[in-house]
């Protein structure tokens, strides 16, 4: 209020307000649905002894996810006297709360998963090693695209240029390397790191599109299918 938002009401504050609200106690009650069902049935005995350290492990991470998202907000709050940008929480800490929302969600299903289907007894043929091998790939370069994303919001990076497939008038914008040194571009020139999430964003459809065309050469399971086929459309969606 005090550094841009001179006019705002009370009315837009609540709404705002709300909305930190929420996600805050929605963040609570996600951290609940996790330790208090993980207590009850290491109590009663009916997890296994790797299980026990994989329930340890999502819970640390549950904790530590809400740890992230107070230092996160805590950067937007700090007093900057001599700056007269926008008030903005760090990019980089909005990036590693993204990130680690990622990997719990990413743990969690995984687990879940495990647990409830049985696993597939493939042959180990080259073809499927180098497929499972492709799949990781993918699955690295989707997650630093993901990344990448909490620094064009954590910059407000996407207002920067609003046209597709060129930047404005140019295939390679000319601030593309404004700052220096020359890393800092990638993670705090709003230009750059918009154009390297559009590259990261092409990058991983075509390599989720290449993993699907590679996998209708192999004979894999309908479960295995299915998800290549969903992951292709959620891909086209995204």
């Amino acid at each position: 209020f005090n550094s841009l938002n001179h006019d705002m009401t009370l009315a837009e504050f609540k709404f705002i307000w709300y909305m930190e609200y929420s996600h805050r106690m929605w963040g609570r009650v996600v951290g609940l649905a996790y330790i208090l069902p993980a207590a009850y049935f290491w109590h009663r005995g009916w997890l296994s002894r790797p299980l026990k350290g994989c329930v340890l492990m999502l819970c640390g991470l549950v904790c530590f996810q809400g740890l992230l998202g107070w230092y996160m907000v805590k950067s937007g709050l700090e007093e900057k006297p001599n700056s007269y940008d926008i008030p903005r929480v760090s990019q980089y800490r909005l990036a590693a709360h993204l990130g680690s929302a990622l990997v719990l969600y990413s743990a969690s299903l995984w687990t879940g998963l495990t647990l409830l289907l049985p696993r597939h007894k493939l042959p180990e043929t080259h073809q499927l090693l180098r497929l499972r091998q492709y799949a990781h790939g993918t699955t690295a370069l989707i997650f630093i695209t993901a990344l990448s994303g909490a620094f064009v919001a954590g910059l407000d990076a996407g207002l920067v240029y609003n046209s597709f497939p060129k930047m404005g008038d140019h295939w390679i914008p000319d601030d593309l390397l404004a700052f220096s040194p020359m890393l800092r571009n990638i993670f705090e020139n709003p230009t750059t790191v918009q154009f390297d999430h559009r590259i990261l964003g092409i990058a991983s459809f075509t390599a989720v599109t290449a993993l699907y065309l590679f996998s209708k050469k192999i004979p894999l399971p309908r479960r295995s299918r299915m998800a290549v086929t969903s992951l292709l459309a959620v891909a086209c969606m995204q």
